[in-house]
């Protein structure tokens, strides 16, 4: 991913240098090289909604009885096709009938994974009401602050959390029964009381209706209510299920360790999937090793995973065999380096490994590898566009479209995008350009034959007298230290230089490594520029749900320790 690339391959010559990129030179566009099959166009109908799209692809009647759609990965319980289907349906007439749920009503969730998390999520897709799911970690003023933000009418909730929901006025239901609390209605308490075979009253429901409200992670900054609407995940289910290739997806078993209140795991596991037909086993949280016995037991062959979860599979799992029955491991919502992607094939060469890219804003997936060997080809790369996508590669400063090999910020269009951020217009106005292309903020490249590179958020790049460092290329480096277990790079202001790259460090068990140590090991394989000039050595990098570094955390670390040495 280096930057120091020939005149020939930035195309900057005459005439198109790069016929198999999907490079236009006369629009600077870049565009999908890939159809979509006709069995998965995007829906042009304007009446559908996500509901009725995913309960129109479950399997015939006939084999819903006895295909498995769920299991929970602790208790061993499995939820049928058509115990699913009725759960949905049934739920959906409490929440309309028994707490008045209409269209347009924002339902806020604060839950783990659980079997019952996708019936919530669908049953409040088919009411035409909006979901706004949050991650049960958050303080109970970052939740108070989203249940308000959202204006939510309704919260469904785990009963662990919610005490987080005492100053919050807003009527709460729990998920499951609690004992401690009989005047607590809960979800299913309305899936028993209610019967699926009563319909609905007639709710007119669009493509273009708001369907959910997901709040960005906020690593670099405040988090915003991203808005996705019934077309955007319509759109995205059609992209996974050709993916998936639903002809062959009745025998295959995905393990969800992915939180279903991220895009990642909405959009995967909460709903799309269904589309495929296909089982799911479901940890209510992630742990490493259960997740390792998971694979094992349920004979799990497919896994979308995050890069620090691949990180620990590498690191961590001494027995392989345990993974004999993996086929394909999926990395998404943070960049995967080339170092650890060839790690992790040589320790796993029998399963495919396939990097993709997204952002809640583009509703998930944005470019996947289409097959094993392109993956292996270009490791470190996260895939072609998908099918429906198209991009720009636009220059900070000068705001050109750029040909294959030259860095800029990536632009994006397709249906899956988001209408913007909720009740923030600047925010939203700051997300697009004049003509509707989404700034993404991420850095990158395409290179010659349509191939995306992430080098790292434009934010997050550290400007070392007048050069741009990526933290992402040097924790790649210090990973592949056989004594570091994980690692994070960061900016720390510099009189001199501006800002210098500081990287905090997890160190091996045992491990007696030292800063003088891994300045050296990092100084020897990369340019001055680039060096690692302050090291702190740490007991856990702070992550997200998604495996993306908080780094405003360690940045507030490294200003702490700064001002403790005056």
């Amino acid at each position: 991913m280096s930057a120091d690339v020939s005149e020939e391959q930035t195309g900057k010559s005459s005439g198109p240098k790069f016929p198999n990129s999907g490079f236009d030179s006369e629009t600077g566009i870049y565009h999908s090289l890939i159809q979509l099959g006709e069995n998965y166009r995007i829906p042009t109908r304007t009446d559908l909604d996500t509901a009725t799209f995913v309960l129109s692809r479950f399997p015939h009647p006939d084999l819903a009885a006895s295909r498995v759609a769920l299991i929970d990965s602790a208790t061993r319980e499995r939820v049928t096709y058509a115990q699913l289907h009725r759960s949905i349906r049934s739920l959906a007439f409490g929440l309309y009938h028994a707490l008045g749920v209409r269209k347009g009503d924002v339902v806020f969730v604060l839950a783990p994974n659980s079997l019952l998390y996708p019936s919530i999520c669908l049953a409040i897709f088919s009411l035409g009401a909006i979901l706004s799911p949050a991650n049960p970690i958050n303080t109970e003023s970052e939740i108070v602050k989203q249940v308000r933000d959202s204006g939510a009418k309704l919260i469904i909730s785990a009963s662990e959390e919610l005490q987080k929901l005492a100053k919050v006025k807003v009527p709460v239901i729990v998920t499951s029964r609690d004992q401690s609390n009989d005047k607590s209605v809960s979800v299913e308490e309305l899936i028993e009381c209610c019967d699926a075979a009563d319909e609905l009253p007639g709710c007119q429901l669009t493509q273009d209706d708001t369907a959910a409200i997901l709040y960005s992670s906020g690593t670099t900054g405040t988090s915003k209510g991203v808005i996705l609407t019934h077309a955007n995940f319509i759109s995205i289910m059609q992209l996974l299920r050709w993916t998936v290739d639903v002809t062959h997806a009745q025998n295959d078993i995905f393990l969800c360790m992915i939180p279903m209140f991220h895009i990642y795991g909405l959009a995967f596991f909460a709903t799309g999937l269904f589309c495929c037909g296909v089982t799911i086993v479901v940890m209510q949280r992630f742990d490493l090793q259960a997740m390792i016995e998971a694979i094992k037991t349920y004979q799990v062959n497919n896994i979308p995973l995050v890069p620090p979860v691949i990180l620990g599979l590498v690191k961590y799992c001494k027995d392989s065999s345990y993974l004999t029955s993996l086929r394909r491991v999926g990395s998404g919502a943070a960049p995967l380096s080339k170092e650890l992607a060839d790690e992790f094939r040589a320790k796993f060469p029998w399963v495919e490994l396939r990097q993709g890219y997204g952002l809640t804003e583009s509703c998930g997936a944005t470019t996947f590898m289409v097959s094993p060997e392109q993956a292996r080809a270009r490791s470190g790369s996260c895939g072609a566009l998908s099918p429906t996508f198209c991009a720009k590669v636009v220059d900070t400063e000068t705001r050109l479209a750029l040909p294959p090999y030259q860095r800029g910020e990536l632009w994006l269009k397709s249906p899956t995008i988001m209408r913007g951020y909720f009740g923030n217009e600047e925010a939203t106005a700051a997300a697009f350009d004049e003509d509707g292309w989404l700034k993404t903020g991420d850095l990158c490249y395409f290179d010659g034959e349509g191939f995306l590179y992430i080098v790292d958020r434009i934010k997050e790049l550290i400007k070392h007298n007048g050069y741009q460092v990526a933290p992402a290329e040097l924790e790649a480096v210090l990973l592949s230290h056989p004594n570091i277990l994980d690692a994070a790079v960061i900016p720390l202001e510099d009189e001199e230089a501006g800002q210098i790259p500081m990287a905090y460090v997890v160190r091996a068990a045992g491990s007696q490594l030292t800063e003088d140590q891994v300045m050296q090991f990092v100084t020897s394989q990369v340019a001055p520029y680039k060096k690692v000039r302050r090291v702190a050595f740490i007991s856990a990098i702070p992550k997200s749900a998604a495996g993306k570094i908080l780094r405003k955390e360690l940045v507030s670390q490294s200003q702490h320790r700064v001002i403790s040495k005056l």
